[in-house]
């Protein structure tokens, strides 16, 4: 970030006198709604939220209509943000030394004192990060600690700060017409990028996973020839115990008469010890695949639901709008080798909710037979639908976390842009029938548009 940028913004800035909320929306973000100070006609100003981007070497602030929440936050530094700046009032706001370190200093009036606390926000490339530190400059958290292995300025709780030496160059100035229009065009910008990049790199992973199940798909055996394998191999078998006499043990070619007295000529995979033995050989093999015969249709049943909802999956990406909707699709995965992750179902996260989506109606019965009786389940209404289930033992949940599930639920169904009415209810009104086909009652409905 610009340091003559910084210095416009940090001006524009010292038009708030409170810090409404404050918290992360993403591991390097951070986002505070700030209050303005009253205005000539005396009103106060709608709130402006403010995004601070820390991700090291290219940090930046923004602005943007709205910003999902990837989760809920609680560690250490999520903590001391919101106890010492909900609510705080702003003291002042600076850069310090002339340097990509800007400070607020806050007051959180107690029952028994003013308590100080400083805000720092240091754009200082390969460093870049958030310090809380309270009145006496002693570092109270912060997003990243350093050690004095990494450098001479150790970042660490109950540590005083040392200041940052002066840049040794003069910034030139490169003037914003409209700073809000800047911090917009910040958003726009960096967003467009990313999510052109984000969206062609997850696209590029679905579709291995895509191009796998098809090359699965188009291998497997044809139910015709599996059906000669049946009637040939037990012809074989038949015509062998037919003629025990005349076959000699570890024989490789069978010359064999058949039923209506043409002469068949037979090539053995392997020699056998006797004629019995190969005709057990010959009634095996049109044991197995007449199994496969029978398997084949769940096979493909499988197969195809899963190459669908990689389909949808690669639709709802080129669909995505901003980056925290892929970022959502795609949650870190938790490193536990004991938990074997079922391959027949999707898992989201939204705002701290574990979703679940059944890929295909294995998937849809997983769902269903491991759910706890107050988890919410979703379906579309009068029409086949995967099946979602929110994790929860609450009894109200958050009404963007039941839009997002919902959402889900049609994204994952269907490709066609429409309205979609969606019934969620807890599991335990929901009556398993046959497989995946379920009764339920006492369910309320959400409207699902697409369209926009």
């Amino acid at each position: 970030m610009k340091l003559s940028h910084l210095k416009q913004i940090t001006l524009y800035l010292q038009r708030f006198q409170k810090i409404s909320a404050i918290y992360r929306v993403s591991d390097t973000i951070v986002k505070i709604a700030f209050e303005a100070r009253k205005c000539n006609n005396h009103d106060f100003c709608k709130n402006n939220e403010i995004y601070f981007n820390m991700v090291r070497s290219n940090s930046s602030m923004f602005k943007c209509e709205s910003y999902s929440r990837s989760k809920v936050y609680n560690a250490p530094f999520d903590v001391v943000l919101s106890k010492r700046f909900n609510r705080a009032n702003i003291l002042d706001v600076k850069l310090l030394n002339e340097d990509k370190i800007l400070r607020f200093k806050t007051s959180m009036a107690s029952a028994y004192k003013e308590e100080i606390t400083y805000l720092q926000f240091e754009f200082t490339g390969k460093y870049t990060n958030i310090i809380i530190l309270d009145e006496q400059k002693i570092v109270l958290e912060a997003l990243r600690h350093i050690d004095l292995y990494s450098s001479f300025r150790e970042i660490r709780v109950g540590q005083k700060l040392l200041d940052v030496p002066n840049a040794p160059f003069v910034a030139k100035d490169y003037p914003l017409e409209d700073v809000e229009e800047f911090l917009y065009s910040v958003h726009e910008k960096e967003t467009s990028q990313k999510l052109a990049s984000l969206k062609k790199q997850k696209i590029s992973f679905i579709n291995k996973k895509l191009s796998k199940l098809k090359r699965l798909y188009k291998n497997l055996d044809d139910e015709q020839k599996l059906q000669e394998e049946i009637q040939k191999s037990q012809h074989y078998g038949n015509l062998v115990l037919a003629s025990l006499h005349k076959i000699k043990p570890y024989t490789k070619v069978l010359e064999l008469e058949d039923y209506d007295g043409s002469k068949i000529k037979i090539e053995l995979e392997k020699s056998f010890n006797s004629a019995s033995a190969i005709s057990n050989f010959f009634f095996t093999k049109s044991k197995k695949a007449k199994q496969k015969a029978k398997n084949l249709h769940i096979q493909k049943d499988s197969l195809s639901s899963k190459i669908n909802h990689y389909e949808l999956f690669i639709n709802i990406i080129k669909d995505a709008k901003d980056v925290a909707k892929i970022e959502f699709l795609f949650p870190k995965q938790l490193k536990n080798k004991k938990i074997k992750a079922d391959d027949s179902i999707e898992v989201f996260w939204i705002e701290g909710y574990k979703v679940q989506l059944g890929k295909n109606e294995k998937g849809n019965v997983s769902v269903l037979k491991n759910a706890r009786a107050k988890d919410i389940w979703l379906h579309l209404r009068d029409q086949p639908s995967t099946h979602v289930l929110i994790t929860t033992d609450k009894q109200n949940i958050p009404t963007n976390v039941i839009n997002g599930a919902a959402r889900l639920c049609v994204d994952f169904t269907t490709t066609s842009k429409d309205k979609y009415l969606v019934d969620y209810t807890p599991r335990r009104e929901v009556t398993i029938q046959n497989g995946a086909n379920v009764l339920y009652n006492k369910y309320k409905t959400i409207e699902v548009d697409t369209r926009s």
